[in-house]
């Protein structure tokens, strides 16, 4: 099947519109980016889709950073430490592919999805009001700390990044879902980028379809930020909680049937 064929095009830019929505409210839109593309083009390497998936996950995830940044008083001082941490890390993650098996991350991702998501819903305050708790120097080893788990984390397995950013970003540094989301997208900008820095020089992409994922995931992008600044902290958490219970069941699907 060609990616050069209007319907499969088509389909694919749903897919991104989709996958842009998810990301720019809480992550996660590889779930559904991911498999679409997949399925619709299983003669490619994964690599190939793998690269062209970051290619039009990046323009989304940018246009929400800096849409987020117009309207939120953006953590900098936790966020860009964190950023340039992941950024270094995530090639180490992808490095560590070559040696450590997948797999035997999964069934630990699982209970940490677990654990967020009890915690999240057991504890209604949780993130509802923005109050910085970290400053200084521990401040910024916190960030260091957290962007270099989470980034060698994204560069090795992936999926659930964003999640547990947003997680993250709230139990350690105080924050509300609405800025725990805007942080964690600078993040997922840098690990993008890092990957991309991998992907695009070592001919992993298919071009034209990774530029009309590209634009229709930043559509998403724009749809998802909307709505996220309208509703304000209360509309994330709910969506939070939403793509961690489908993130969940993939993992224990994932663990119990293979």
């Amino acid at each position: 099947m060609s990616p050069d064929g209007p319907g499969l095009m088509a389909i694919l830019a749903l897919a991104a519109f989709g996958a842009g929505f998810i990301d720019s409210v809480v992550g996660g839109g590889g779930l559904i980016q991911i498999p679409a593309l997949f399925t619709a083009l299983p003669q490619q390497t994964p690599a190939t889709l793998f690269g062209t998936n970051k290619f039009a996950s990046v323009f989304g995830t940018t246009n929400a950073a800096w849409r987020y940044a117009q309207r939120v008083n953006m953590p900098w001082r936790t966020t860009l430490p964190a950023a340039a941490a992941a950024f270094a890390c995530s090639y180490l993650g992808a490095m560590a592919v070559a040696w450590l098996p997948r797999e035997m991350l999964r069934p630990l991702i699982l209970v940490l999805l677990v654990g967020a998501a009890v915690y999240t819903f057991m504890k209604k305050e949780f993130g509802a009001v923005h109050g910085p708790t970290q400053s200084g120097h521990r401040e910024l080893a916190y960030a260091v700390l957290l962007g270099g788990v989470i980034g060698f984390y994204d560069g090795f397995f992936g999926p659930g990044t964003g999640s547990f950013l947003i997680f993250l970003f709230i139990r350690f540094f105080g924050f509300d879902f609405l800025h725990a989301s805007a942080a964690a997208k600078v993040v997922n900008v840098a690990t993008n980028l890092a990957a991309l820095a991998y992907f695009a020089p070592n001919g992993h992409m298919l071009w034209q379809l990774a530029v009309v994922m590209a634009i229709s995931n930043v559509g998403g992008s724009l749809a998802g930020t909307h709505l996220a600044l309208k509703h304000g902290s209360g509309f994330v958490r709910q969506v939070f909680l939403a793509v961690v219970s489908l993130l969940i069941l993939k993992f224990a699907w994932d663990t119990f049937s293979s």
